[in-house]
């Protein structure tokens, strides 16, 4: 499978590569480690991209003999492919929902968490006309999310059992989120749940808001984590910790300022990423400011514990699973956030 990891050898974003310093796509002498990264054009996904970008311009400057390591995204559809190519081992790195990894674990498919790839994200909308202001009059109405398995999910029930609720108390469509805005739009749907740009799109086009934000209701809300198979930790200890510091670091640097953001938002809408409209990630990146939010990445076990017993209420996981079965903590713990200079 190793090598399906070896395609192109430049990964900057066509626009981008100008601005950034001369030699980074240069031919190099250095052995080259190329992996490529699962992911989903979504601004919970966005430290991807910076990542990929940061490290082929930093290998401009490796000293010879050096490592050379380069990381590409590889954009999925949807959850269940990066899912099935990790089990395939078509991929060996991917951005992953929390609870199918640990789903995988149980079904003991070798992949483990190794770091977060970001902090809230996820919206409920409803349409800009509509008479909803508290969350318990959605009660009756047709509500679509991503996935049963999505952590989107996981924050509707918490809604619900703030308001002493159940998903009985709603119809709940399970619906692509590409089409949510649409079918908001047509009135398929009074509402719906979703992580961003999904959201973003139908607020910035004036049709939406935002009934409740996980940034206001759930501080420490994760969903996409960065997950590797053991086989790449055995084999490459190395390529995993530079892969998890230039994450880390791309949050660091995507929180310190909004310029940062702007950089990011160029870097990411191009095709050899989300491919998407900048605008419209430069609204998730502006309405508020922490709409998504990206510098605290710490592995904290009480919080995936917690998404594990709301997954167990939520009968998408069956029983318990060991929190060492499906984490990998040791990256985290050596990692050296990378100074992102882009």
């Amino acid at each position: 499978m190793r090598s399906r990891l070896v395609s192109r050898r430049d990964v900057l974003v066509g626009g981008l590569a100008a601005a950034l310093p001369f030699g980074v796509a240069a031919c190099s002498a250095n052995k080259r480690h190329v992996l490529q990264v699962g992911g989903l054009p979504v601004t919970c996904n966005l430290t991807l991209p910076v990542a990929c970008v940061a490290r082929a311009a930093a290998n401009g400057s490796v000293a010879a003999g050096s490592p050379r390591f380069e990381y590409q995204y590889s954009k999925y559809s949807g959850w269940p492919e990066i899912k099935e190519s990790l089990m395939a081992a078509s991929i060996e790195a991917a951005y992953m929902l929390a609870p199918l990894v640990m789903d995988l674990a149980d079904r003991k498919i070798p992949a483990k968490i190794v770091s977060l790839g970001h902090r809230s994200g996820a919206v409920i909308m409803v349409r800009s006309d509509s008479p909803y202001v508290h969350f318990r009059e959605l009660a009756g109405k047709r509500i679509a999310i991503p996935s049963r398995f999505a952590v989107d999910f996981l924050f509707l029930r918490k809604m619900l059992a703030q308001e002493n609720m159940t998903p009985a108390d709603m119809q709940i469509i399970e619906m692509a989120p590409p089409d949510m805005p649409a079918a908001l739009y047509a009135k398929a749907v009074d509402a719906y749940c979703t992580g961003e740009p999904f959201g973003a799109a139908a607020e910035r086009a004036g049709y939406a808001r935002t009934l409740r934000m996980t940034r206001n209701e759930w501080r420490n809300y994760i969903c996409c984590v960065l997950t590797v198979r053991d086989e790449l930790i055995r084999d490459n200890r190395p390529l995993v910790q530079d892969l998890v510091d230039h994450v880390l670091g791309a949050g660091e640097w995507l929180d310190a300022k909004q310029e940062n953001r702007s950089k990011a938002v160029t870097i990411a809408a191009g095709r050899d990423f989300f491919n998407q409209d900048p605008n419209i990630i430069q609204f998730v990146m502006e309405h508020p400011t922490d709409r998504v939010t990206y510098g605290d990445l710490r592995m904290i076990r009480a919080e995936f514990e917690e998404l594990m017993q709301l997954s167990l209420e939520a009968g998408t996981i069956k029983h318990p699973i060991p929190y060492e079965s499906y984490v990998d903590e040791s990256f985290a713990k050596n990692a050296q956030p990378t100074v992102i200079a882009l």
